[in-house]
């Protein structure tokens, strides 16, 4: 029966190549959507995510999200450091300023200030220079994207410069920092020298990086570090979801990427039902024959559900591969797209909202079918 079954959903080709093409669009505008909105979401926290070294992030306790720094006083970095439990703690300056290329172009950068001596903070993935070239008088390492946005067409490497509040900056590496949320170029430079480039004031520091002794609780780390300084401190993944949760809440983000996919399940939704309900409607005749022969109604059901799963996984296949495709080429392509990905946990969520699709488009023909008296065949 499941050979009958194939025979007939193949048979009428033009029904079969739109249900295929319905589940195709439906899964690839749902997972490319879900996708964008988590690559999105991502890059909220993209700074949060490039420090590797750091257990706990230390702020002032208004702070609601990465982007939104209060300076504080030199002396807080000392008295984090005073606290029991903490291995290391180290300045992070974090500002916006605006860089001057030598051809004359002007492009807003964000200046991250790492610890002069440990350099912690600095984006993990150098792809030319070392962190050690970072120590040299007047240095930065800028990423990969900022370096062509600054000097676009040109060969990506060290030994650019540029002029930041009127002081030179001398690329010495590159990056390749994860994209943030508004894509400006991001430059390193030491702590030292980021406040010169930007402007002293009498609050420099943006935030302390904290490294746990070994054993030590991080947990209760952080509730010591608040009951003694008076500040805020969160662990990366807690500092993280609270950047990644006022973008939720403050923006509409998440409304209309939400409308978007909402869309293509119901489009899918409609277009795979209206047309499987077409489609056995005119095969009623072949079910009663089947009947009129003895098949029983649980075969006529696994054979209406076979053709559902083939349709579902046909198209489910289409159009994963499409919105993989579709990643691949604009991540190439350019830059600014960078950092966009399919993750597998999309892949499961679609495939679960394609059956779910496949059997709201199902259940209304397998009620015909079951019900279908075996005389239709006799009848005119």
């Amino acid at each position: 029966m499941r050979g009958v079954a194939l025979k007939m959903l193949l048979g009428d080709r033009a029904k079969y190549l739109g249900l295929v093409f319905g589940i195709a669009f439906a899964t690839m505008l749902m997972s490319q959507q879900v996708s964008i909105f988590i690559g999105l979401m991502a890059r909220t926290a993209s700074q949060i995510l490039d420090v590797r070294e750091a257990d706990l992030w230390v702020m002032d306790p208004r702070v609601q999200y990465v982007e939104e720094v209060e300076p504080m006083t030199a002396t807080q970095l000392w008295r984090v450091r005073g606290v029991e439990g903490v291995a290391w703690a180290t300045p992070f300056f974090k500002a916006l300023t605006v860089a001057r290329s030598t051809d004359g172009v002007l492009q807003q950068v964000f200046m991250l200030g790492v610890d002069d001596a440990s350099l912690a903070g600095l984006c993990p993935a150098m792809l030319m220079g070392s962190a050690a070239d970072l120590k040299r008088p007047d240095a930065v390492v800028i990423d990969r994207a900022g370096h062509l946005f600054i000097w676009p067409g040109e060969e990506v490497k060290p030994g650019k410069s540029f002029e930041l509040n009127d002081r030179r900056a001398n690329v010495v590496g590159v990056c390749e920092a994860a994209a943030p949320f508004t894509t400006f170029p991001v430059v390193f430079a030491k702590y030292s020298d980021a406040l010169r480039y930007v402007g002293r004031t009498r609050k420099p520091l943006s935030y302390v990086l904290v490294r746990a002794e070994p054993g030590q609780d991080v947990a209760a780390l952080a509730r010591r570090i608040e009951a003694e300084t008076g500040l805020k401190a969160l662990t990366w993944r807690q500092f993280m979801w609270a950047t990644i949760n006022y973008y939720l809440e403050r923006t509409g983000i998440p409304v209309n990427f939400g409308i978007t996919v909402l869309l293509g399940f119901i489009v899918g939704a409609a277009v795979a039902g209206q047309t499987f309900y077409i489609f056995v409607l005119e095969n009623l005749r072949q079910f009663g024959a089947l009947k009129a022969m003895g098949v029983g109604n649980g075969t006529i059901l696994g054979m209406v559900t076979l053709q559902a799963l083939v349709v579902a996984a046909i198209g489910y296949s289409l159009g994963i591969g499409f919105s993989a495709i579709f990643f691949e080429v604009t991540g190439r392509a350019a830059v600014s797209l960078r950092g966009f990905s399919l993750p597998w946990e999309v892949m499961l969520g679609t495939a679960a909202a394609v059956l779910l699709i496949i059997l709201i488009a199902s259940l209304a023909s397998i009620r015909r079918v079951l019900v279908v008296d075996p005389a239709i065949v006799f009848r005119g």
